[in-house]
């Protein structure tokens, strides 16, 4: 994959300025352009850019004694002993060169980006499961949770985000190689506004809505929605697959349903329950242990629980039948699809009562969480709400998620989630704030236990036979972050933990 740094420099765009070259253009480079001095390989390009916490350009020394053939950054420096590029945009410039590096590989499969606030992992995992049944294996996927290579896999981080762009690029190189054609990718709001996904050659754009989150580092929610819309715009920025229809899968029920619509494509398709769109559920069935469904006139039925799995299921089944795929086998698809790492997920140690750990970290996703948990609770029991607020994010949806829990659950319990370098007493307060707000009473309808391991403790001594306690706001992570510090954390591992007596204690909240 060797190129000469004018080749890779040559697939920038023209927002993209070189304002400075220093040394020859023509040294070759022999391994992968990377944003992190120890990714670095000998032959590879550093790019030096500032970030939110740490300045690249401070590690331009070390990554040139690794063995870096060139440095890219922002900074005027003219005095290196290796070529060296000022752009007015490094950030950005990252997955332009390395698409170029890797040969461009998104142009040669069908690639699908799928962004929205809630549900993009779900919906990528009942879409994978179609596509692979429709392509005998050759789809891969990169989710928030892991990327699958057809023959292998690999987890993609601790936190949500999209893996950076060199990763990005690699990933979707390796799939090329092994012959994959068509290839999912889950695109969140940071990684399109950060260039992650810069030069993938987006096919299938799909939305699965746009609700309350990310404010703190997008601004407002324009900017946010505007973060997803750059998914949208890529449809028609490359155009390498001559005979590939471009088309925009999207939710009907979303109020910026239009908006997004606007966006160029060859086709927009909507999905949807309330109006009558392309593809609309209709007659639904919701069971304790399953979904059931109409659309197009085919009955489809899925282990998956609430009305958010069935747009889910909607999202996938739109994008399945525009590229053609039968509807046998999108029934076994779906049908396939037992568990989602930490969304809806059952723990089950022999208790009588259900304990579930959903991802839930968002207003709307509790919301839709905790009206499932109603569905499924027989008469007379009583759900049980157990979730945090992240430190250092958006402080609105503190108050908002309270509020929800205080109208849908019978007891609330405010916990720890990530409180970072924020006060958690004051994140309590402030989610105990909200569910006053909502006629909560603070040891009869909510209680505040800073620790979450004993937090989970006390809502599954609560429960008795019948109820539903339900474990919101980590799901899959592996991780809990209290000042700048990562702790070993997994929201199953706690709930097992408590269901067999004892809670769990990796957190600082549970030293002593």
């Amino acid at each position: 994959m060797a190129k000469t740094l004018a080749e890779l420099l040559s697939a920038l765009p023209e927002n993209i300025q070189i304002l400075n070259t220093y040394g020859d253009l023509q040294t070759v480079i022999s391994a992968p352009i990377v944003e992190s001095n120890t990714d670095l390989q000998p032959g590879g390009v550093f790019v030096a850019r500032t970030g939110r916490s740490a300045d690249g350009h401070k590690f331009i020394s070390n990554a040139i004694e690794k063995g870096a053939a060139a440095i890219i950054g922002e900074q005027d420096i003219a005095d290196l002993n290796v070529p060296y590029i000022q752009l007015n945009d490094a950030m950005q410039a990252v997955g332009y060169l390395s698409a170029a590096y890797h040969d461009f590989p998104s142009g040669n499969s069908i690639v699908i980006g799928i962004t929205g606030t809630d549900g993009k992992t779900t919906t990528s995992h009942i879409l994978h499961s179609i596509l692979k049944l429709a392509t005998d294996n050759q789809t891969g996927f990169i989710s928030t949770i892991a990327a699958d290579f057809g023959g292998r896999s690999a987890a993609t981080g601790l936190h949500v985000t999209t893996p950076s762009a060199p990763l990005v690029q690699e990933y979707l190189s390796e799939m090329v190689q092994v012959g994959l054609t068509h290839v999912i990718l889950e695109m969140t709001s940071h990684g399109l506004a950060q260039g992650r996904l810069n030069n993938v050659d987006i096919d299938i754009a799909v939305l699965t809505n746009i609700t309350h989150e990310h404010l703190d580092y997008h601004g407002t929610w324009e900017n946010y929605r505007a973060a997803k819309g750059i998914m949208f715009d890529m449809l028609s920025v490359s155009r390498r697959k001559s005979n590939q229809s471009k088309i925009s899968v999207i939710n009907r029920n979303d109020p910026s349903f239009e908006w997004f619509a606007a966006k160029p494509s060859d086709q927009v398709v909507g999905y949807g329950i309330q109006d009558s769109v392309d593809f609309q559920a209709t007659e639904i069935a919701y069971e304790p242990d399953k979904t059931r469904f109409i659309v197009q006139g085919e009955m489809i039925e899925t282990e998956l629980v609430g009305e958010f799995n069935v747009m889910n299921c909607l999202a996938a089944i739109a994008v399945s039948r525009s590229i053609g795929v039968d509807w046998d086998t999108i029934r076994s698809g779906i049908a396939a699809v037992k568990l989602i790492s930490g969304r809806m997920e059952r723990i089950d140690e022999g208790q009588d009562f259900t304990a579930i750990v959903d991802f839930a970290h968002t207003p709307n996703a509790l919301k839709n969480a905790l009206e499932t948990g109603r569905k499924m609770l027989p008469e007379g029991k009583r759900l049980f709400a157990i979730f945090g607020s992240a430190g250092l994010r958006d402080v609105e949806k503190r108050r908002k998620m309270a509020e929800i829990s205080a109208q849908l659950a019978d007891m609330t319990v405010l916990t720890a989630e990530d409180p970072r370098t924020e006060s958690l007493d004051d994140i309590l307060q402030m989610m105990a704030d909200g569910c006053i707000l909502q006629g909560g009473v603070e040891g009869e309808t909510f209680i505040r236990v800073p620790d979450r391991g004993e937090a989970i403790y006390q809502a599954c001594q609560m429960a008795k036979a019948g109820d539903i306690v339900m474990v919101c706001g980590k799901g899959h992570e592996q991780s809990m972050c209290f000042g700048v510090i990562e702790h070993d954390w997994d929201d199953r591992d706690a709930t097992r933990a408590a269901l067999l007596g004892k809670p769990l204690k990796t957190l600082p909240t549970a030293q002593g």
